[in-house]
């Protein structure tokens, strides 16, 4: 184990380049010069790029462009209006040209094929019939089916559904949310323990400034990347509370905001092996009737209520504008 002040330099540098990541995953369409990024680590031009590639595995420029590309593929898949060319330059890339080559070079395939053989609906509507027969067992699938009325009393959209761990559903505005977070990087997947450790760092550093005394906090887990795309070992994932804006954070713990919008948010009541079915329900059952599509905002699961070791009281929040 690292002695304290090893400890301690090890967080400082990588409190650096998480704040990296999310410069660049806020400004994803700019163009970035080594210059700029280092002034947001707060490292030198001349060392910042041999720190960031020994830190990540990937130089700043190599994960501009994959997370780029990842971004494109997510659009291709849940965005059928827009055009490859819109879709590219949305995502940063001028040049068609090189775009088609990029992608192609990393998904081995190209942008058109990955369209057709990759399209997010038909992908989760296959996988949600599977993991129903393996979570819920064999369930009619017209019993999961969902419909829509307006709520004159909260003024939103909202949806009926006879989906046993769904409470509700409802299309609304979320407003910006400051949050402090701890970052994993790499596999997630069904790791509890991984999330107990990221929680409990959060919390022992939260707990001494008085911030898990809100009476409005939330716990909130954010997912920057789809795990449908990005290679397991460079998921992105930030464990979080609310705070309020001006909380200073240092160390391994970093702040960013959680940009307002309109969301879906759909409250689930899970045991920890329902947390994917209840996402593939999301993306595969709810998505493609709703008349939504996912819009370019970070997806978050939100726990506002005490949860137990064996069920979670958990809202999943996915941010949404019209097809």
């Amino acid at each position: 184990m690292a002695s304290p002040d090893k400890q301690f330099l090890l967080e400082e540098y990588k409190s650096r380049i998480n704040r990296v990541f999310d410069y660049i995953e806020k400004n994803l369409c700019e163009r970035f010069s080594l210059e700029k990024l280092a002034s947001v680590s707060n490292f030198s031009k001349f060392h910042f790029h041999r720190i960031f590639q020994g830190m990540t595995g990937e130089t700043p420029f190599q994960f501009i462009l994959r997370v780029r590309l990842e971004k494109a593929a997510i659009y291709l898949s849940g965005n059928p209006k827009n055009t490859i060319s819109e879709i590219a330059e949305e995502c940063g890339f001028s040049d068609q040209a090189t775009f088609a080559r990029s992608f192609k070079s990393h998904f081995k395939m190209s942008a058109t094929n990955w369209r057709k053989n990759k399209s997010i609906y038909n992908s989760n509507q296959r996988k949600i019939l599977h993991n129903y027969n393996q979570t819920i067992g064999n369930t009619n699938q017209d019993e999961l089916q969902s419909s829509m009325y307006y709520c004159n009393e909260s003024k939103t959209l909202k949806w009926r559904t006879n989906m046993d761990i769904n409470k509700s559903v409802e299309v609304k505005e979320l407003p910006s949310m400051t949050i402090a977070y701890v970052r994993h990087i790499g596999p997630y997947k069904g790791d509890s323990k991984l999330f107990e450790r990221l929680y409990n760092k959060l919390f022992a550093w939260a707990g001494p400034r008085g911030l898990t005394q809100q009476q409005d906090m939330k716990s909130i887990i954010v997912y920057h990347d789809d795990p449908e795309v990005t290679e397991s070992e460079k998921l992105r994932t930030s464990v979080s509370i609310t705070v309020p804006e001006d909380t200073k954070v240092d160390g391994e713990i970093g702040k960013m905001v959680i940009p307002s919008g309109k969301y879906m948010v759909a409250r689930f009541e899970l045991s920890p092996k329902d947390f994917e079915a209840a996402w593939e329900w999301v993306y595969g059952k709810w998505l493609p009737t709703s008349g939504y599509q996912p819009d370019d905002r970070p997806c978050f699961e939100m726990f506002g209520e005490e949860c137990t070791k064996d069920k979670f009281i958990v809202d999943i929040c996915l941010p949404v504008k019209p097809l």
